[in-house]
């Protein structure tokens, strides 16, 4: 068979015309140093802060620490299979988490990975983890209430859509309970909540999900877990995913409630980080930018202006103190950045007066411009009332004799006190809240023998649901107070007909 010349040419030609040359340029590093979750690189001279690079097993890495010579990668998973040597890869994208209410109903792990055995998540939107905070114009001033359904919250130091408010205390103080309480409340609230859980024992998140899931909360709820024996990394990273997972709720006009319990341990665990990176510890031994991992973390709460769909971000970060020390280095830290701070005292915890809220330390620097008028209406007096009833409670103590009004005082703080008083995952919706502290500053439960308040509450709840439903529809539907005649006539006839216990 003969092969011409020219055929041989024109191949050749053709070939070169359509050749291309697709040249693609990878970074490649060495692992030189290995250990603690933590890996130092050479070679990958181009790599970001926070961005993402692959080890040659797999294993995905964040970039933390970027030196002349060197780049420092938390390990993101088992450090087992990395051995010195390896190459790793930079992927040139910035660390992201799945989005969407897709999650909605699942547990997670700090990489939006499903930890509850009911199947992968079926969304392909994702979010970055770090991200700007709205500015200041695109924000709007805070004007609708986040109802907890716990009364010495709502009432005292009530917390707006959008806010942040610190929830302070020494451990076993009842911290989760309140973001148990305040999650379970939100039903038919138009509300998505994320419970982010870092460094707790897996038994105690268990406990919590089942919770939610016995009462119904499961439905708007998303939670992320970042257990006790999580690596250090993944506890840093937990509270950032719960952000992103909630900014696509507010950018798309919802509102969203993120509660991290607690970033103090976030905070050891970015400590641990830092030291094994060789950064120079600072007071407390934590970094010197311990101050900008929760300030640019909070500061992404915030509710949107009515051009960007007028969506919230609610947070709730938890503190945890030691022997009730609020001037410690994290605490004073977050109180700084915060709208505000819900103070729990052990004092108050042991002596039954649950929850243990301080109300002479806790304040909301803007909550009660989001409170609704019935509430504030009634509510006005009550933490003055009760600063002096701890005052004259000391003063009383001395055992001289008091006189009248004094005693109309005493009797009167000891009233509020048990009427602020709540049971377990019993949260009470705001126009009962309002009709029960109605009747407190009114005085109708003065000669109610302080045993028997809590029936008289409970009691009286039953009663305005079966006799009074539109009064309750009133409060609730307007915010405002009802005909106050007709809401005494309510409580008048319910306390005439209360059985008092022998």
């Amino acid at each position: 068979m003969d092969i011409s010349a020219e055929e041989i040419s024109a191949l050749i030609k053709k070939q070169i015309r359509y050749y291309q040359n697709d040249t693609e340029i990878q970074d490649i590093g060495t692992v030189i140093e290995t250990g603690d979750g933590i890996a130092q690189i050479y070679g990958l001279n181009n790599a970001m802060s926070g961005e993402l690079v692959e080890f040659l097993n797999g294993t995905m890495g964040l970039v933390q620490s970027l030196a002349e010579d060197r780049v420092g990668v938390v390990i993101l998973g088992s450090q087992l299979a990395i051995r010195e040597g390896d190459e790793v890869r930079r992927t040139g994208r910035i660390m992201e988490v799945p989005v969407g209410k897709a999650l909605i109903g699942r547990v997670v792990n700090p990489l939006g990975q499903p930890i509850d055995g009911r199947g992968p998540i079926d969304t392909d939107q994702t979010r970055p983890i770090e991200a700007p905070a709205p500015g200041v114009m695109e924000r709007k001033s805070i004007h609708e209430p986040l109802q907890t359904g716990i009364k010495a919250i709502d009432s005292l130091v009530p917390i707006g859509r959008g806010q942040r408010e610190l929830i302070i205390g020494d451990r076993q103080t009842g911290k989760t309970t309140i973001a148990v309480d305040t999650i379970l409340n939100q039903k038919d609230q138009n509300m998505y909540c994320i419970y982010v859980a870092i460094g707790q024992k897996d038994s105690t998140v268990r406990a919590t999900v089942e919770t939610f899931r016995k009462h119904g909360a499961l439905d708007y709820t998303i939670v992320i877990n970042a257990g006790a024996s999580s690596p250090a990394p993944l506890q840093y990273l937990a509270p950032y995913a719960g952000v992103a997972m909630g900014e696509e709720f507010m950018y798309n006009g919802e509102h969203v409630l993120v509660i991290y319990d607690d970033i103090s341990k976030q905070a050891s665990a970015y400590r641990e980080l830092s030291l094994l990176l060789k950064r120079p510890p600072g007071r407390e031994a934590f970094p010197g930018d311990v101050f900008y991992l929760h300030s640019r973390l909070l500061e992404r709460a915030a509710k949107l202006n009515d051009e960007l769909g007028g969506g919230s971000l609610t947070a709730l970060p938890f503190v945890e103190t030691q022997a009730g020390d609020i001037s410690a280095y994290i605490p004073t830290n977050v109180i700084s950045i915060t709208d505000g701070q819900i103070f729990l005292q052990s004092d108050l915890f042991f002596a039954g007066v649950r929850p243990a809220i301080n109300p002479g330390l806790s304040v909301s620097r803007v909550g009660g411009s989001a409170q609704t008028k019935a509430m504030k209406k009634v509510a006005g007096t009550l933490r003055i009332d009760l600063a002096s009833y701890r005052e004259l409670e000391s003063f009383a103590q001395f055992g001289s004799d008091l006189d009248r009004a004094t005693l109309a005082k005493l009797n009167r703080g000891k009233r509020t006190i048990e009427v602020l008083k709540q049971g377990l995952h019993k949260p009470i919706p705001m126009e009962k809240q309002v009709m029960i502290i109605y009747a407190l500053i009114h005085g109708y439960l003065d000669e109610i023998p302080i045993e028997d308040i809590s029936r008289y509450e409970a009691e009286f709840y039953t009663f305005l649901e079966g006799n009074f439903p539109r009064l309750l529809k009133t409060i609730r539907e307007t915010g405002q107070l009802a005909d106050e005649k007709e809401m005494e006539e309510a409580i008048t006839s319910f306390t005439n007909q209360f059985v008092v216990s022998a």
